[in-house]
């Protein structure tokens, strides 16, 4: 069995992926269909977000704190993004991303300190 981190870290990126997808995928893929169409579809795929999230979450609450486990998510949603909406979206790779990350990364550093 992976070490907990590890399988959480690698379960919260898959959960991210679907997430992402729920959250932001319909505006590519259901602009023509109306809201709650693209909403049904999003809860069906958010479905499969939360059966990887909720274990993820439960495994890793068992060495990390309520914190430490947020800014991990954080990260990993910053990390699932930028590739997201720049390869599946074609939106433009904006320096911002890299500020954000930074931004991210002093949440790492203060929420992970001894």
């Amino acid at each position: 069995m992976p070490h907990p981190l590890l399988l959480t870290t690698l379960l919260l990126i898959v959960s991210n992926v679907f997430m992402t997808f729920a959250w932001y995928g319909h505006l590519k893929n259901f602009t023509q269909s109306p809201w709650y169409v693209a909403a049904l579809v999003s809860w069906g795929i958010a479905l499969f977000e939360y059966l990887l999230q909720v274990p993820a979450n439960r495994i890793g609450y068992t060495e990390l704190n309520l914190g430490q486990l947020k800014i991990l998510q954080e990260v990993i949603t910053l990390s699932v993004f930028v590739p997201f909406a720049v390869l599946y979206m074609g939106q433009p790779l904006k320096l911002d991303y890299l500020y954000a990350a930074l931004c991210l990364m002093g949440a790492v550093f203060f929420i992970f300190r001894a």
